[in-house]
């Protein structure tokens, strides 16, 4: 049974009418844990804020755990958890405060629900009586997660939550996350972070209001179509703007310290051939030497979430 469901909801903002969504579909099933992975301005939130009924779309239908986001938004406020993208907790509360004011709200206490937030108030305990907004990023994330937690949502949103957080933080949080859903909680995160997406079910790429692909992080990744060469030599920025003209080139960007070159299928053929690959890694190389580069590191790689987004975007 699907928690979530999107039908064609569009939503504009401002006299121009710019489109934040654009008629996006998708589903997510009861107990998934689903990502919308995409840019600052691709959407994301938009889509949140509606599914939590803090908007209402132009246009197309949605439901949340079954009741419709215009007609049942009572319902459905009392049944999900939201963590905006933003810190959004009352700085002058104490952690404690801030996690019991929370509780009252929902009609709920501390005590009722600590098994579902043990985990991570754990972390937090020894900081009990600080003020929320003397703690530091991780320490926040941590706590506005329990609040998102404390009334048992059956939906959790979780927008951008690891952004500006520290990357041990960030490996803690999915760790946290994996664990709720362990308890059949259905999550929708929203992360920048393109390496984040495999640690989802299914994940949904955005631009601009679009989906681009909805599926599995594997499934994605698989449907690369071309083969896919990191490249390094010195002076990162010249070497991209002359892979560029590179003569089977269809692509190239920096990834960390390489450059990911996509070549035309044409001259791959497919799958290719250990010997092949080999010759293709020549021919790379010998035309980098031809232009003047040095200490040349060429080899075949495997294609990411990452080169796929862009895949998308030419």
């Amino acid at each position: 049974m699907d928690a979530v469901i999107v039908d064609s909801i569009t939503k504009t903002y401002g006299k121009e009418k710019t489109h934040a969504v654009n008629g996006v579909s998708f589903s997510v099933k009861k107990g998934e844990l689903f990502g919308l992975i995409g840019p600052d301005g691709a959407g994301k939130t938009s889509i949140f804020r509606v599914l939590t009924t803090l908007l209402l779309p132009d246009s197309g239908r949605a439901s949340v755990d079954g009741f419709d986001i215009v007609k049942d938004f009572r319902k459905i406020r009392d049944r999900v958890g939201y963590m905006p993208g933003k810190f959004s907790l009352y700085q002058d509360l104490t952690v404690e405060e801030n996690l019991s004011f929370f509780a009252t709200v929902f009609g709920t206490t501390i005590k009722e629900n600590y098994n579902l937030i043990k985990d991570i108030y754990i972390q937090i305990e020894p900081f009990k009586d600080r003020r929320a907004g003397k703690l530091s990023g991780g320490m926040k994330q941590k706590l506005a997660l329990c609040c998102a937690l404390i009334h048992k949502p059956s939906v959790l949103f979780l927008d951008e939550p690891t952004t500006g957080v520290d990357p041990v933080s960030r490996k803690e949080f999915w760790e946290m996350l994996r664990r709720l859903r362990e308890q059949e909680i259905t999550i929708i995160v929203s992360t920048p972070y393109m390496d984040e997406a495999t640690r989802c079910d299914r994940i949904a790429l955005i631009q601009n209001g679009n989906f681009l692909s909805a599926d599995t992080p594997e499934s994605i990744i698989h449907s690369y179509p071309d083969m896919l060469y990191a490249v390094k030599a010195e002076n990162i920025y010249t070497l991209i703007q002359s892979l560029k003209n590179f003569e089977n080139a269809l692509s190239c960007h920096a990834f960390g310290e390489y450059v990911h070159l996509s070549v035309k299928p044409a001259l791959l053929k497919g799958t290719t051939t250990p010997a092949e690959d080999h010759k293709n890694t020549e021919d790379i190389k010998n035309y980098l030497s031809m232009a003047g580069f040095k200490d040349i590191v060429v080899k075949k790689t495997e294609p990411t979430i990452e080169d796929c987004f862009i895949k998308l975007l030419s």
